[in-house]
């Protein structure tokens, strides 16, 4: 048989967009900078993984002839994500930790790091694992910490552990309370033990704008010590829109700073404080959340006004910062179509057609933003979503079911970047040159 030949043409393109987005964190370009505190400058630049999902996966499109395909991919690597650690011994994440910072500090860049480990992690469900016990899970994130050691490096702690704790997941999970206690130790440890390190920034995963209420998300933060941390994270793996997201996390910083530092008659009072349910400022139309609806941001106004009324405008210097999940947001959240779904369709997991939103940068130009992320995997499926359809194994949104969560999904990752919202370009430092 003959063997397959690439048209010529195509080959300076193809190979030019590939070798450049696999070579991005070979080359040190960026400049090496002191670290700032355990803060996170404007110019920081994030790591890029030469081995990611989206780089193998424009290898094979090119070996299948998949021009198109192969510099999407491409392109899709040549962007910063999060490298997760959600298993393996103590002595194997503080070598692979070790590996990654320094690779990362010969490119000049900082990588990004999630952990998630805790126990009873995601309640035992699509993501379910985690260490066997609070011992063991304090022992692993103490190892993560010491693989860091003096370098730098960006850690999302834990998304979702604390919007949903044990004692969330159901009635019998935690009658007592005892592993719900366990966890909120197993937070204030893992950001000790990580904040120690002189070039670590710490930001606890605090869920999304439309899972806890802010005073519940604030109350929680505070349980784990975010006061110790650099801030908190939203929106990991979810879809919901940035603007949104950006709103949510300010309301959250403030009520921090109003129930910490405000009045006394404030001191310890989270529920006090407006959110995307509910806002004392709004007339009450006879509904909960007196004229605030979560899914209509053009409500949240009555809450942007007790913050004025009440909070006023706290030092911006004593604000928490926060860090949004932006990888997949582009398109907003999906809505199925009226009566499709007779249960929950499972909005959060794999919703067709959605887009790559906000590229990675550390220069959002929000003031309490500190990074864009895209801290889930861009292209991984977020389990084997039936739709809640009784007995149902495939997703009716595909015809098919879903691969593991976790596991790459081409089809995915090919549609997340055709509805990308900016279209997506390569890097700056990652462009092919002429």
């Amino acid at each position: 048989m003959r063997p397959r030949t690439i048209p010529r043409p195509l080959v300076p393109v193809a190979l030019a967009a590939l070798l450049t987005a696999l070579a991005v964190p070979g080359q040190a370009q960026a400049q090496d900078r002191p670290a700032s505190g355990h803060t996170l400058p404007a110019d920081t630049r994030f790591y890029v993984q030469p081995d990611s999902d989206a780089a193998k996966q424009a290898v094979r499109s090119l070996l299948e002839h998949d021009f198109a395909g192969a510099t999407a991919m491409a392109q899709l690597a040549s962007w910063p994500e999060a490298v997760w650690f959600t298993d393996g011994t103590p002595a194997e994440v503080e070598s692979r930790a070790r590996t990654l910072v320094r690779r990362a500090a010969w490119t000049g860049t900082v990588p990004v790091i999630v952990a998630y480990n805790v126990p009873l992690r995601d309640c035992s469900q699509y993501s379910s694992g985690g260490a066997q016990s609070d011992a063991e899970y304090q022992a692993w994130i103490s190892a993560l910490a010491r693989g860091i050691g003096k370098s730098k490096a960006v850690v999302v702690l834990e998304p979702d552990a604390l919007a949903n704790l044990p004692s969330d997941c159901s009635p019998t999970t935690d009658p007592t309370g005892a592993i719900t206690a366990g966890r909120i130790a197993d937070l204030r440890h893992g950001i000790d033990a990580l904040e120690r390190q002189p070039g670590t920034v710490v930001y606890v995963d605090a869920g999304n704008s439309h899972w806890q209420s802010v005073g519940t998300a604030t109350k929680r933060l505070l349980d784990a010590g975010v006061e110790r941390a650099q801030g908190f994270s939203l929106n990991v793996s979810n879809f919901f829109a940035t603007g949104p997201s950006d709103r949510y996390g300010t309301w959250v910083s403030k009520c921090l700073w109003y129930t910490t530092k405000g009045p006394e008659s404030a001191r310890g009072r989270t529920d006090l404080c407006a959110g995307q349910y509910f806002s004392p400022a709004a007339p009450n139309d006879g509904k909960p959340g007196n004229a605030v609806d979560v899914d209509d941001p053009s409500t949240w106004h009555w809450t942007d006004q007790w913050y004025q009324q009440t909070v006023g405008t706290p030092p911006v210097n004593e604000l928490t910062h926060f860090v949004v999940d932006t990888g997949r947001n582009g398109q907003g959240p999906w809505t199925p179509p009226a009566g499709k779904y007779a249960g929950d369709p499972q909005t959060w997991c794999n919703p067709p057609d959605r887009g790559l939103g906000d590229r990675p940068t550390a220069n959002t130009g929000t003031p309490l933003v500190d990074a864009y992320l895209w801290i889930k995997t861009v292209g991984q499926s977020d389990g084997q979503c039936n739709r809640n359809i009784p007995g149902g194994t495939v997703d009716p949104e595909y015809g098919t079911v879903d691969p593991a969560a976790g596991a790459w999904w081409p089809e995915q990752a090919k549609t997340l970047v055709r509805n990308a919202n900016p279209p997506l370009t390569f890097a700056p430092w990652g462009r092919p040159r002429d």
